[in-house]
């Protein structure tokens, strides 16, 4: 039996990889910031083109006829260009319920990231469309991701899965945004010196940075069996595991770069802060450990 991704699914996303290396830059992330909708011009566009939205439908919806474990390696990726689309709304939660990859999906069970430009938004109410939707913003620590408050005529949906295949999702953005916050930090610290030498070099640095990529080998491989089994408890094992990957990253590398690192004009900030979002995101801590909990004493009863 094979436990490694097929040279088909890394081809894929190394293609999608490229291509938000050209579009997805973070003088892109720094111009969504300061837009009117929080995206790149163009991008969604080339992304529906390549067939990223629909990789989970049917060929006969109009998709790829994939699966998860071909999709959370894009949606790792797309974490590490701290991707200002709605892409884990789209391609793993709502394209399956719509089954048309041409939606731009919005979702959030109070607070809704982007829903000004989606066609559809799903909360914790259920479905609405974009266009009926009645909208109230809020204030968001990564200013890419808009947040609002959704009012309308819902309709009920059964989001059950959908929401499991969301969950792994993030915590796979989670991943790839780990993964981007060392490899910043590697660098710099390997730039910086004191007292004559690479701060890099210092134990005190290494340590902090062992640390971060210690916590993200352990996450990768529960995201990626979540991504197999598309079961509950699995998804919040890697979401806890995802999350804390992540947030360590962020301690780390803001630890490592000094004062620097928060400020508006160094890039880390833009990875740090959409790692703090995600984090909150989806179910926190607290939710995730409670279904855990929960499979942990039905398969002891």
């Amino acid at each position: 039996m094979r436990f490694a991704f097929s040279d088909d699914q890394l081809a894929f996303r190394d293609a999608f990889g490229d291509l938000l290396t050209k579009q997805c830059t973070p003088a892109d992330l720094r111009a969504a910031w300061a837009n009117e909708t929080g995206r790149v011009p163009g991008l969604w566009a080339a992304i529906v083109e390549m067939g990223v939205t629909g990789m989970l439908l049917a060929e006969g919806d109009g998709g790829l006829g994939l699966s998860m474990v071909d999709l959370v390696l894009l949606l790792e990726e797309s974490g590490r260009h701290a991707l200002p689309e709605p892409i884990v709304e789209t391609a793993a939660f709502g394209a399956p319920l719509e089954r048309d990859p041409a939606l731009c999906v919005a979702a959030g069970h109070e607070l809704v990231p982007w829903a000004d430009t989606a066609d559809v938004v799903y909360t914790g109410a259920g479905r609405v469309a974009g266009a009926d939707a009645s909208l109230t913003p809020h204030a968001s620590v990564d200013a890419s991701r808009r947040l609002f408050e959704v009012s309308g005529p819902f309709t009920g949906a059964d989001m059950t899965a959908a929401f499991v295949r969301g969950v792994v999702g993030f915590a796979a953005q989670q991943c790839g945004l780990a993964d981007r916050m060392i490899e910043l930090t590697v660098a710099y610290v390997k730039e910086r010196t004191q007292f004559g030498a690479p701060i890099g070099s210092f134990q005190a640095v290494k340590h902090h940075l062992a640390n971060a990529r210690l916590t993200l080998e352990f996450a990768r491989p529960l995201v990626y069996r979540a991504a197999v089994t598309l079961d509950a408890a699995h998804a919040s094992m890697a979401k806890l595991k995802g999350d804390e990957a992540a947030l360590t990253t962020a301690r780390a590398a803001l630890q490592c770069h000094g004062a620097i690192g928060y400020t508006t004009e160094y890039d880390l900030h833009l990875y740090m802060k959409r790692s703090w979002a995600l984090a909150r995101s989806w179910g926190d801590r607290r939710h995730h450990i409670g279904i855990v909990a929960g499979a942990t004493r039905r398969g002891s009863s």
